[in-house]
């Protein structure tokens, strides 16, 4: 009954996300995308005599978070080559050409079907899932197929259907993994509850991948120019309840503070009309970049980020970070601002299923925001005290290197148990 359930509820957001494609943008690539999936994947495999290694990630997030393992895997085995597979259309149609892995494809619906066909395609060696991506129809034929899966950077909470008494279905999905890598204890006790004693604690994987940024970021020298020795606050991965509540902020303070407002989506039509509601000058980077002159780039207030790829470098010139999303669905990536050593702030809402929020709040070194008269104090208040924002600083920075190490746990692990040869 659970298993007609599953299936039946996969079919159904099928369903859904073809009546959604009439008119929604994402929804319509996430369709067309899955068009003649296997026959793209036979194409491309034609010929091919490596052995795989299979990398699935949900979307972009989870994509750096698993990129270290990734580019581990190619380096220590060379003679692999590596499937990567997304779920979302923000993973795939950003890194379908620019990944790092040898083939990109969308991962075919979940059914029965579908995975074995995948797998017999495919034939991995090695499957590797980041963070929560898991279908039980895949993991199965894995199973069957004695493949070996791996879920990486889990991290795992009391609320989940895992933990539930009514959960069964589910646990026997975890049951499936040959080996789960957990960010924390209390993923490792909750995991317990359930008799999984596959389970190792490895910490996650972003902290390596982060730590890495300060060697291999570009040079920005638009937002360098930009800053002109003024304070910049940089607001990554904006969401429209992030700049409504910034908003008031960025036009009433004077310009020795510039702003780069990077959104979480480069949807035109939203972009143009915050443009509107800022007031001085606001600059597009892509026109930046092209023609516009030194003068006005200095002169500006706020500079909007319209292409992807460049945020991760920018936090490198933030005094202070916003990062978006505390208000909305969820927080998004902080460690980029953190190895940077840039405080951190961000809506106080929906933070606490991430750990390295709750915990950087914790020490200090970020900030979860209630209200605006809230936000408006802390921030003066940091940007006057500079031993204040020295300490905030110091800790963003020690709390990513003092994390750091997952990636070589999990490739040790691998190389131990012999999952892959050496060719």
């Amino acid at each position: 009954m659970a298993l007609f359930l599953y299936n039946f509820s996969i079919f159904g957001y099928l369903l859904a996300v073809k009546f959604a494609s009439l008119f929604n943008t994402k929804a319509k690539l996430w369709v067309l995308g899955r068009k003649n999936i296997f026959e793209e994947i036979e194409i491309k495999f034609s010929g091919n005599n490596s052995p795989i290694i299979w990398l699935h990630c949900a979307s972009l997030g989870e994509f750096e978070q698993g990129r270290p393992v990734l580019e581990s895997l190619k380096q220590q085995y060379p003679s692999y080559k590596i499937v990567l597979t997304f779920f979302s259309p923000s993973g795939y149609e950003i890194r379908k050409n620019n990944s790092g892995a040898h083939f990109v494809f969308y991962l075919p619906v979940d059914n029965e079907h579908n995975a074995s066909k995948f797998i017999n395609l495919v034939k991995p060696k090695i499957a590797i899932f980041v963070k929560y991506e898991l279908w039980y129809h895949y993991l199965n034929q894995l199973k069957l197929a004695n493949i070996p899966s791996l879920l990486i950077s889990a991290n795992f909470r009391a609320n989940q259907l895992f933990f539930k008494p009514y959960g069964i279905f589910y646990r026997n999905i975890l049951l499936n993994i040959k080996h789960i890598f957990v960010q924390n204890n209390t993923s490792i006790n909750l995991l317990k509850t359930i008799n999984y004693q596959n389970v190792s604690l490895a910490g996650d994987t972003r902290f390596d991948r982060v730590a890495n940024l300060v060697d291999t970021k570009l040079d920005l020298p638009i937002i360098q120019l930009f800053k002109d020795d003024k304070i910049l606050i940089v607001i990554g991965s904006c969401w429209q309840e992030d700049f409504e509540f910034l908003l008031p902020f960025i036009n009433n303070t004077d310009q020795n503070i510039k702003f780069v407002i990077a959104p979480h989506e480069l949807h035109k039509t939203e972009m143009l009309n915050q443009e509107k509601q800022v007031k001085g000058n606001t600059l597009y980077y892509s026109n930046v970049s092209e023609n516009i002159d030194n003068e006005s780039i200095i002169k500006a207030k706020v500079i909007m980020i319209d292409n992807i790829g460049l945020l991760s470098s920018i936090y490198q010139y933030a005094d202070v970070s916003w990062i978006g999303g505390g208000f909305g669905k969820g927080l998004h990536n902080i460690l980029e601002a953190a190895t940077f050593g840039s405080p951190i702030f961000f809506g106080n809402k929906n933070y606490r299923k991430f750990q390295e929020a709750v915990e950087l709040v914790d020490k200090k070194g970020a900030f979860a925001i209630k209200n605006f008269s809230t936000f408006e104090q802390l921030i003066f208040e940091l940007l006057k005290d500079k031993n204040k924002y020295q300490s905030c600083s110091t800790i963003c920075k020690n709390y990513v290197q003092q994390n750091i190490g997952a990636t070589n746990k999990i490739m040790n692990f691998i190389k131990k148990n012999q999952m892959l040869n050496h060719q």
